[in-house]
């Protein structure tokens, strides 16, 4: 287990992460996270975890840099989880270019966000996939999303992060699956989809 006693553990990113945590399913939402946080407490009680989650629907690294500060930098996490990168890329696939990240601005932005939140609370980062679930490789969204996690997975070598391979988890299940078994959109999973993230996350931190 990666997380020592009294830590504050924040996460931040998109719907994904977010997850009604600003509505009906409070603090935590009802996704990854909340699984995430339910797991680890019942494992390690004794720990005394703070768990913030700070995702958003509907955002993308632009949305992020807008609200670092408040929503990172004065949280003062020990650790800082980050999943972002599904919309910058869904955009172009819904004809709102503008609103869609390039990959060299998203890696870009990312690399800053990730520099300030070390640099101003000394935090440790957990950085997860943007991914697709879709079982065709060729599919123009899912190799465009992968130019993205490979953007993460370096990003987190470069910042000795550890790294959740999200995208890799849903390629494992979706051998012998299909996409509809986890999402009815590619994008937003069902419970077992958020159960397949929350495995890949509990891999990373014991």
């Amino acid at each position: 287990m990666i997380f020592q006693p009294r830590q504050r553990i924040v996460f931040i990113g998109d719907s994904i992460t977010d997850c009604g945590r600003r509505d009906a399913a409070a603090p935590y939402g009802n996704g990854y996270m909340s699984l995430v946080q339910a797991l680890v407490t019942a494992a390690h009680p004794e720990l005394g975890l703070s768990w913030v989650n700070r995702g958003i629907s509907g955002d993308t690294v632009r949305d992020l840099a807008a609200r670092w500060q408040h929503d990172v930098v004065e949280e003062r996490p020990d650790w800082l989880s980050v999943k972002i990168g599904i919309n910058d890329v869904w955009r172009f696939f819904e004809n709102r270019p503008d609103a869609a990240v390039p990959l060299d601005e998203y890696e870009a932005t990312l690399r800053s966000l990730l520099a300030t939140a070390v640099e101003r609370t000394g935090c440790r980062l957990i950085l997860a996939d943007p991914y697709l679930i879709e079982s065709d490789r060729d599919d123009p969204q899912y190799v465009m999303t992968g130019d993205y996690a490979a953007a993460v997975a370096a990003l987190a070598k470069e910042f000795g992060a550890l790294h959740v391979p999200v995208q890799a988890a849903f390629d494992r299940v979706l051998t012998s699956t299909g996409p509809a078994d986890w999402a009815h959109d590619r994008i937003h999973p069902n419970l077992a989809g958020h159960a397949v993230i929350a495995r890949a996350f509990l891999d990373v931190i014991g």
